[in-house]
C-alpha cells in the first residue's frame, strides 16, 4: 500500500467477525492520520473485498482526502450475499454507514422505505451518459449513481478450443455444435455457478427482443402493474437453461456448489473446460491466476443469427438519508464520480464507463464484447424501469433449476412471486 505525507491507509483483511452482519470475509481500510479538530468522519460500506478492487477505492479515499483534509473516509467490505444481509441489518438497526453499495433490488427496498438520500443535486450528474440518466431518474429524483457498466460474459478457453479445432461459437446452433463435440469427448463444457451464470443467460434471451423493438418501458410497466408474467418473456431463456442441463453441457450437481466469480474462477483456470459464464469483471482477476491458456471473454452467443451482450449499471453507490454527515457523504460520492475516477475504476473492474465520452476497459481479453455493446445488441439485466426484484427472484429460479425442478414448476413459482408482490402494494 501507498504512504503519503499525513495518510496511512491500513488493510485488514480476512476478518470473520461482523458487528450486526453475520460471519463471512470482511476487507476495512482504516485511516490512521493525525487528525486535526473538527474533523469528519465519515464510513462507506460495499461488496468489492478483492485486494485488487479496494487497492483502487483505496487510491480514490486517499485522493479525496488529500482535497479534503477536514473529512476522514473509512472503507469496510464483505463478501457477495453476505453483504447485502449486513446492510439490510445495518439499515433497519438505523446503523447504516454513510455511504454505500446498492444493487436493483436493495434500491427499490430502501427507496421505498426513504432511506436514500437524493442525489440530482451533484455535479456529476450531468457526466452521465442519457442511457444512465433513463436508469437513475426515478420520479424526477435520483436516489444512486452508478461507477461502471458491467457486463456477463461467455469465457473462452481459447487453448483447449484450438486443441480440439473448435472455434469461439458466434450464434446459438454453433454453440450447441461445439458443446455437443465436448460432451462426446467426455468433458463438461460449460462451468456455470450457482448466481449469476443462468440468470443473465435467461434474462438475455427472454428479453432481447424487447430492446432491440426499444419496447421495454412499456413492457416493464405492464409487468409493474401485474398485467403481464415474467414467465412470458423469461420462459425461453430458462428453456435453454434447462436443455443444456438435461444435454450435459452443465454439470448442475457442481454448479449449485460454485460461488460466482470465486469458485468459477478456480474451476475455469484448471483448464479442463472450453467456457465459463460469469461476470466479464473478473477477467483481470483470472489473467492474474496465470492460467496455462489463452481465453477470452465474448458475448452471449445464444441468438439464431448472432450474439448478444447482457449489462448493468453497476457498483451503484447510494447515500444514507440520515447520515449525521450528509453534506460529507454527497461531497464524497461526488469525487468519486468524477470522469477520472470512475474510468480509473472502470478498468480495473473490466468494465464500461456509464459517463459521456467514457472508455471501456482496455483489458486485452474482454475486447470481443465491446462491438457488442457499441451496436446496441444489450439487455440491461437489472433495468431500472423494471419494480421487481427480478434479480432475487431469476436467481431463484436458477437454483430450482439446478435442484431438479422441471421449468414449469420454476416458471409457476415466478410467476406466484410476482403476483404476491403486487398484491403486498
Amino acid at each position: 500500500m501507498r504512504r503519503r505525507e499525513c495518510v496511512l491507509l491500513s488493510l485488514v483483511i480476512w476478518s470473520s467477525i461482523f458487528t450486526l452482519g453475520g460471519c463471512g470475509e470482511r476487507n476495512t481500510v482504516t485511516n490512521y492520520q493525525e487528525l486535526p479538530e473538527n474533523v469528519t468522519s465519515i464510513t462507506f460500506f460495499g461488496n468489492k473485498y478483492e485486494p485488487e478492487n479496494v487497492t483502487v477505492i483505496e487510491e480514490i479515499i486517499s485522493g479525496f482526502m488529500d482535497e479534503n483534509p477536514d473529512i476522514r473516509v473509512s472503507y469496510e467490505s464483505l463478501k457477495g450475499n453476505e453483504y447485502f444481509e449486513a446492510l439490510n441489518k445495518r439499515m433497519d438497526a438505523q446503523k447504516g454507514d454513510d455511504v454505500f453499495m446498492v444493487n436493483h433490488d436493495v434500491v427499490l427496498e430502501l427507496e421505498h422505505e426513504g432511506k436514500l438520500a437524493e442525489l440530482s443535486g451533484l455535479d456529476s450528474i450531468s457526466n452521465y451518459t442519457e442511457a444512465m440518466r433513463g436508469q437513475m431518474e426515478e420520479d424526477g429524483g435520483i436516489y444512486w449513481v452508478p461507477t461502471t457498466v458491467s457486463a456477463f460474459g461467455l469465457y473462452c478457453n481459447l487453448s483447449l478450443l484450438k486443441e480440439h479445432e473448435q472455434e469461439v461459437p458466434e450464434n446459438l446452433e454453433e454453440w450447441e455444435q461445439v458443446c455437443s463435440y465436448f460432451v462426446k469427448e467426455g468433458i463438461t463444457p460449460v462451468i456455470a455457478n450457482n448466481d449469476i451464470s443462468l440468470k443473465t443467460l435467461a434474462i438475455g434471451k427472454g428479453f432481447y427482443s424487447v430492446y432491440q423493438d426499444n419496447s421495454q418501458a412499456e413492457v416493464f410497466e405492464q409487468l409493474n402493474q401485474g398485467k403481464g408474467k415474467l414467465s412470458d418473456y423469461l420462459a425461453p431463456g430458462f428453456s435453454l437453461a434447462e436443455d443444456m442441463i438435461t444435454k450435459g453441457y452443465i454439470n448442475a450437481a457442481a454448479a449449485l456448489e460454485t460461488n460466482k466469480t470465486s469458485d468459477d474462477l478456480v474451476e475455469f483456470v484448471r483448464g479442463k473446460s472450453p467456457f465459463m459464464l460469469t461476470g466479464a469483471w473478473a477477467a483481470g482477476r483470472v489473467k492474474s491466476m496465470d492460467p496455462e491458456f489463452e481465453f477470452e471473454v465474448a458475448p452471449y452467443p445464444v441468438l439464431e443469427d448472432g450474439s448478444l451482450l447482457v449489462i448493468n449499471a453497476d457498483t451503484r453507490l447510494g447515500v444514507n438519508a440520515d447520515s449525521e454527515h450528509l453534506d460529507a457523504a454527497l461531497q464524497f460520492v461526488e469525487y468519486f464520480t468524477r470522469p477520472e475516477n470512475i474510468q480509473k475504476f472502470a478498468d480495473q473492474q473490466s468494465s464500461f464507463s456509464p459517463l459521456k465520452g467514457g472508455s471501456p476497459s482496455s483489458v486485452q481479453e474482454i475486447q470481443p464484447l465491446i462491438s457488442c455493446y457499441q451496436s446496441g445488441k444489450t439487455v440491461i439485466g437489472t433495468d431500472g424501469l423494471l419494480e421487481l426484484p427480478i434479480w432475487e427472484w431469476t436467481k431463484e429460479v436458477s437454483v430450482k433449476l439446478l435442484s431438479g425442478e422441471t421449468l414449469d414448476e420454476t416458471m409457476e413459482w415466478m410467476d406466484e412471486q410476482n403476483a404476491a408482490e403486487r398484491g403486498s402494494q
